[in-house]
């Protein structure tokens, strides 16, 4: 006679991911990242840092609108906002990983020592890297924004939405 043994498993603890990013103004290289988060984790939180001391083109607010427009058709995704530090943020909303993209080199370097320090502020934190699709890596929210100023086109460079708010709120200024 066979009998048949099986081990029952706890079931997993939910996994929770940030991605924690000014987004002034997001592109199509943040919501690549969104979207293949997406699948990677149960809850995806984009978390837009209040720092204005960089004086950002839109604020917190309108920045968080933007990103749920352009994510509403992603049913695990959330938009918060947060200040201080990222590891504090991640307590108050049980997360346990930051995600990351990746452009180049330089990206890694600055991304490397945050990840270091964050997991010095809290271990059991741990930060995933994650390489944007080929046609955004020298995508940039800073670039993005001079080259429209300069009168350029960046309509594949970000979403529709955001597109049209740039044109509502920049003036171009054409040599």
């Amino acid at each position: 006679m066979h009998v048949e043994t099986r081990i029952l498993l706890p079931s997993r603890a939910m996994r929770t991911a940030i991605y924690p990013g000014s987004f002034d103004p997001l592109t199509n290289g943040h919501l690549d990242i969104i979207r293949r988060g997406t699948r990677l984790f149960d809850r995806f939180l984009v978390a837009v840092l209040e720092n204005e001391g960089k004086a950002p083109l839109f604020t917190v607010g309108e920045r968080k609108e933007l990103i749920a427009r352009c994510t509403s058709d992603m049913p695990n995704v959330e938009v918060h906002s947060f200040s201080g530090l990222l590891v504090d943020f991640m307590r108050r909303v049980d997360a346990n990983v930051v995600v990351r993209g990746i452009r180049a080199v330089s990206d890694y370097e600055y991304e490397l020592q945050m990840a270091l320090m964050n997991r010095e502020l809290h271990p059991q934190i741990e930060t995933i890297f994650m390489l944007p699709a080929v046609e955004y890596t020298y995508v940039s929210s800073r670039l993005v924004k001079e080259v429209f100023r300069l009168g350029g086109d960046v309509a594949r460079l970000v979403p529709p939405t955001v597109l049209e708010s740039l044109k509502a709120r920049l003036p171009v200024t054409v040599g």
